[in-house]
């Protein structure tokens, strides 16, 4: 990319493990850094303290953030410092972690504040299942839907091998299992091709 535009990569885990989605998020990052010489942040939701959405419209009635005080502040932080995100997320029962959905949704927050925050950053997505077919591409689909309703540009790895984003057959064997899917592997490294791609061109736009 052009030395002259330097993208801010955030990656979020919503696993509350440190496994495979922790390994698949950080790999992103790493790539990333290593090929585009971006500028990396991560947050993981392992062991974090975040409460549900309440829909108490406090972020709407006050415009000062969320009226829950925990460990989401410090993402709401980062998620404004950067330029392009990456959400990856374990997948429970078909779809999303309720970590992920639980991040998501207290977005609101920022958004009640300043309705264009998230304006125009740019979003990929990545899944990791215990089974081949378990989930990915739904779990995928609602973080891109997201992207999509905060009015940023959701984007993934094309067509033949990465349609919507990462997605991962971990065999249940942990960050170990997801390291050996080479076919996830390069699914993710299309996706942070695209998603590197993109950012450098709306940065240079902006």
């Amino acid at each position: 990319m052009s030395d002259d535009v330097t993208i801010r990569l955030l990656g979020i885990s919503g696993s509350p493990r440190k496994k495979s989605t922790d390994y698949i998020v950080n790999e992103a990052l790493r790539y990333a850094q290593e090929k585009y010489n971006a500028e990396v942040e991560y947050f993981s939701s392992r062991g974090k303290n975040m409460k549900f959405c309440i829909h108490c419209d406090y972020c709407v009635r006050k415009k000062q953030g969320c009226i829950h005080k925990d460990d989401l502040v410090e993402l709401y932080d980062k998620m404004l410092w950067a330029d392009a995100w990456i959400i990856g997320t374990p997948v429970y029962q078909g779809t999303l972690s309720g970590q992920t959905k639980t991040i998501m949704d207290r977005c609101r927050a920022v958004v009640a504040r300043d309705p264009k925050a998230f304006m125009n950053k740019v979003g990929a997505a990545a899944a990791v299942g215990g089974d081949r077919m378990g989930g990915q591409e739904p779990a995928i689909q609602n973080i891109l839907n997201f992207y999509v309703i905060s009015e940023m540009i959701p984007v993934a790895g094309g067509s033949f091998g990465s349609n919507l984003g990462g997605t991962f057959w971990s065999k249940d064997k942990g960050a170990e299992g997801a390291a050996d899917d080479s076919e996830g592997i390069r699914s993710l490294h299309r996706t942070v091709n695209k998603l590197m791609k993109t950012a450098t061109m709306m940065k240079k736009i902006k």
